[in-house]
């Protein structure tokens, strides 16, 4: 069975989506930003999912060079941990970006410096935490999978999207793979179509999926979509 995000129903009360997502799977992941952002467990403590997390993404950066920011964006990730630690799930994070070209190095050593304090944070915490590959956004890093060796050691949760973006699907499925978002597009824009409405090839992507034992995510944008995804993946296992 496939893992949702909320991300598919982020127009309603997390409550809402939660309810909706209660018969089409028992692994959700909360799109942990905006108007799903939660501070405590006790709305999912009354439902009987397992739980990943996405992280808050829209307003941090742990590349930042502007130091308050990289901390406060550490603080925030790290604030996420200690939700998800209450109900056992894991954390899908963002890597960081370098607003200048000239940066791109001294943004480098800052998200490496927050990886390993979030890191820290995780251990304390006992919980595991993937990083995800970006799609084609100027300065973000973890673009291509030459980049992988920067994540240090860290799982990595591949979002299939993204990757088709920057045109190298390929390689990252010839990576150890921890978390797998699912969403497909045409390859020009981040649209998080259901499977079958882009130009993904998904069968390397199932394949990579049980080789390495990933938790596949679908993160389509609209509650039918991802409908349709689940259909279209079971007919590709069939």
């Amino acid at each position: 069975m496939y893992g949702i995000s909320t991300f598919c129903l982020h127009q309603h009360p997390l409550a809402h989506a939660l309810e909706e997502l209660s018969s089409r799977t028992n692994l959700v992941e909360i799109m942990d930003d905006g108007p799903h952002h939660i501070e405590s467990t006790d709305l999912l403590e009354s439902f009987p999912f397992r739980y990943t997390f996405h992280a808050p993404s829209r307003g941090v950066n742990i590349a930042s060079l502007l130091e308050p920011i990289r901390r406060a964006s550490v603080e925030v990730i790290g604030n996420c941990f200690d939700v998800a630690g209450e109900v056992g799930a894991s954390v899908v994070i963002h890597p960081g970006y370098f607003a200048w070209e000239q940066e791109r190095e001294p943004a480098l050593r800052q998200m490496e410096r927050s990886i390993h304090e979030l890191a820290q944070r995780a251990s304390e915490g006992g919980v595991t935490f993937y990083i995800e590959n970006m799609g084609n956004w100027n300065y973000f890093f973890l673009r291509d999978p030459s980049e992988l060796g920067i994540i240090d050691g860290v799982g990595l949760a591949l979002d299939v999207g993204h990757a088709h973006l920057n045109h190298c699907l390929p390689g990252f499925l010839e990576a150890s793979i921890s978390h797998v978002h699912i969403h497909d597009n045409d390859g020009s824009e981040d649209s998080h179509l259901p499977v079958g409405r882009g130009t993904i090839d998904f069968l390397p992507v199932l394949r990579a999926i049980r080789r390495d034992n990933a938790v596949p995510v679908i993160e389509v944008a609209t509650l039918e979509g991802t409908d349709e995804s689940i259909r279209a993946l079971d007919q590709l296992q069939e």
